[in-house]
């Protein structure tokens, strides 16, 4: 990564800390593929039994999932980036502005902030086109070849224009930004920060790559200094750097303007509870895993946090209140990562930095329901030895979107992408219960109801009563319905707002299990699997869009 600090390791860093952050940028840097315990080993150069307790303890916490010594990240590593996100609350307050603009504009529209002589995105609204470059959440891209980075320049001390020239000296063409293609930056940089400074916008004609231009224009705090920078990115097939300026522009100044007020009239944040019991959990952990659970790790990751909206600066004491660490093992937290750059410190204050979005946040940013739900799928299939699956609801049908067989001589040969009739499948009736009761008396009627085996329900009364029956119990049983011999169970999964967007299910043949068998043993762990998806959606869809695949 770049800007990476040159102090001394201080004497009081937590040396398992750097190692297991030192993992997690190696797997942020795989862009989300897994990595053997060998490539770990050689990419930081720890050794073998040092990497294999470091992911069983990321394993253990949810950060990465193995599969034999394989690690890959995993969704609930994005808590750390949304700790920094809720913190300085630009999404929340901001996002919905952005969203509009994008609207207005058809083009993609972004929030970033300055991380050292970089910019970072804080928040995406994208356009779907054959010719786009759509950035991550979390992705870090030089400050030369941006339209932001000369806004977040003219505020630049003497200290920061060093460390920039130090950067460039090294690094010329810019290879240690993973988000960008690697390429010299012919302009003279300081000349557009002066541009910037008097024009009150920055434009990037083609500095990221060629075809790509983009406008910005600063959003200030109440403080007058530039909270976040407003960006707009085209392809020259749409327009070029003055067409963009002339048309966006105007639009974008008013949208800069909305913002700012927003921030100045936004009510102070109420602090949430801070996460409850972490210095208990690592302590049993490490009780129950003995030397394969690396408690000075888990407990230097789980300061992290201990912020978020309305706990943006903590002192030392209520980091070690928030995490129920004692204090010195707090401060050795805390020292380690201002000397990694995830944490700075002013007047006794700590905050995060954009940095935190490092950790895995730009490629978990891009997470789909079906990959989140896959390996909870695969797992919940081993246990009851039947068929799993993940579904969506499209129009009147169903379509699946995730699913994990079972190597029986006699299976339910299902694949993703096949679309049944809602109304006849356990999964269907269980996000058609998840309707509004008007949006589902509105629908029944309209729904061609046929008769896919003698036992399918198709009487509209009927079925209105199934899907009610349905909606207070929390999950459907459909036996024979969609196909004679065909029985399934099925739970729905919701989001952070609790709005049902898919559903999972258990399918067998009906000599597998009666259906008293289904509810007694394949329920619980159906409810159990739907919840462990549910807790990594939560977390995923915090800040980013996840889309069903």
């Amino acid at each position: 990564m770049p800007s990476a600090p040159h102090a001394p390791v201080p004497p009081e860093a937590v040396a398992p800390l750097v190692r297991g952050i030192a993992v997690l940028r190696r797997l942020t840097e795989a862009d989300g593929a897994a990595l053997s315990a060998g490539e770990l080993e050689r990419a930081t150069g720890l050794a073998r039994a040092t990497v294999d307790r470091v992911t069983a303890t990321l394993a253990r916490m949810g950060y990465v999932r193995l599969d034999g010594r394989d690690a890959a990240l995993a969704p609930r590593l994005m808590e750390l980036g949304n700790a920094y996100l809720s913190a300085i609350r630009l999404p929340d307050l901001l996002g919905a502005h952005a969203d509009a603009l994008a609207d207005a504009l058809d083009e993609s529209v972004s929030l970033a902030v300055g991380d050292r002589d970089g910019v970072r995105f804080v928040h995406q609204a994208t356009r779907r086109r054959a010719m786009s470059l759509r950035f991550r959440i979390g992705d870090l891209l030089p400050a030369e070849r941006t339209a932001p980075g000369p806004l977040f320049a003219a505020g630049w001390t003497e200290r920061d224009w060093a460390r920039w020239r130090e950067r460039r000296a090294a690094d010329p063409e810019g290879r240690g930004f993973a988000a960008v293609p690697p390429r010299a930056d012919d302009t003279v940089f300081e000349e557009r920060v002066e541009e910037a400074r008097t024009r009150g916008w920055s434009l990037d004609d083609q500095l990221i790559e060629p075809g790509l231009v983009a406008l910005a224009v600063p959003v200030r705090g109440p403080d007058g200094a530039v909270a976040c920078a407003l960006g707009v990115v085209s392809h020259t097939s749409r327009h070029g750097a003055s067409s963009l300026r002339d048309a966006a522009l105007p639009r974008m100044r008013e949208a800069a303007a909305a913002m700012e007020r927003e921030l100045r009239g936004a009510p102070a944040p109420q602090a949430g509870p801070p996460p409850a019991a972490l210095a208990e959990w690592t302590g049993a952990s490490k009780q129950q895993l003995g030397r394969g659970f690396v408690e000075s790790l888990a407990r230097g990751l789980t300061v992290l946090t201990a912020f978020g909206e309305g706990r943006d600066a903590l002192t030392l004491s209520a980091v070690a209140e928030a995490t129920g660490l004692a204090r010195a093992t707090a401060r050795r937290a805390l020292i380690t990562l201002e000397h990694l750059g995830y944490v700075t410190s002013r007047e006794r204050l700590f905050r995060l930095t954009p940095r935190v979005l490092d950790l895995g946040y730009p490629p978990l940013s891009r997470t789909t329901l079906s990959a989140i739900a896959a390996p909870h799928l695969a797992a919940l299939a081993t246990r009851v030895h039947d068929s799993a699956s993940l579904a969506v609801l499209d129009g009147d049908d169903i379509r699946y979107t995730a699913r994990v067989a079972t190597s029986r001589i006699m299976n339910v040969d299902i694949t993703v992408g096949t679309r049944f009739p809602a109304y006849a499948t356990s999964m269907g009736r269980v996000m058609l219960a998840g309707l509004e009761p008007a949006q589902r008396a509105g629908r029944l009627p309209r729904t061609g109801l046929r008769a896919l085996t003698p036992y399918t329900v198709t009487e509209p009364s009927r079925l209105a009563a199934v899907l009610e029956e349905v909606a207070e119990r929390g999950y459907a049983l459909v036996d024979e319905e969609l196909e004679e011999g065909l029985r399934s169970v099925a739970v729905p999964v919701r989001d952070r707002a609790g709005a049902v967007v898919a559903a999972v299910n258990v399918a067998m043949h009906s000599v597998r299990r009666t259906a008293g068998e289904c509810v007694a043993e394949v329920l619980p762990e159906l409810r159990a699997t739907a919840d462990r998806i549910e807790a990594e959606l939560r977390v995923a869809g915090r800040f980013a869009r996840v889309p069903a695949v």
